[in-house]
């Protein structure tokens, strides 16, 4: 079960690379940077189930991690101005981070499944993602309103 999981998280790790070039060609609107959280949040759907319920100390952990995490997303993520339009600029920075992350996770994975219950590794991992992605997404936000507001002015943000 580990390794199919380690397998789909490789899958999901290169196919948000491919996103996240192809994402550089087109401009940025804030729907594109909201809708991914709410839209992963529907994961949290898991934890009706028993198996994938967490302790306490075991949320604290996975959130900890998750936004300690965050700070390399937000600090690889950085916006430009391009034919009157706000653009995500690509980093180099931003891949080797990605799969850095990857690793470290694969690597946390494999160990603590010798301990800790497949659910519980899974949900802890969901938790880590959501709380990784949010302040991500936040950091996102923040830097799209301050550079919309500098080119275009403080009204209504164009193109929601």
């Amino acid at each position: 079960m580990i390794y199919i999981s380690s397998a789909v998280a490789l899958l999901m790790a290169i196919t948000v690379l491919i996103v996240r070039l192809r994402a550089s060609k087109k401009p940025v609107n804030l729907k594109k940077i909201v809708l991914p959280p709410i839209f992963m949040s529907t994961g949290a759907l898991m934890f009706l189930f028993p198996m994938f319920r967490l302790t306490g100390l075991e949320v604290l952990e996975a959130v900890l991690v998750g936004m300690l995490f965050s700070i390399f997303l937000i600090k690889t993520s950085n916006f430009e101005v391009r034919n009157n339009e706000i653009y995500i600029k690509r980093s180099k920075a931003f891949a080797f981070i990605l799969i850095g992350l990857l690793i470290v996770r694969l690597v946390a994975k494999y160990f603590l499944s010798s301990s800790i219950e497949v659910g519980q590794l899974g949900g802890m991992f969901f938790l880590l993602a959501y709380a990784m992605i949010v302040p991500w997404r936040i950091g996102m936000y923040l830097q799209y309103r301050k550079i919309h507001n500098k080119h275009f002015g403080n009204g209504k943000i164009a193109k929601v």
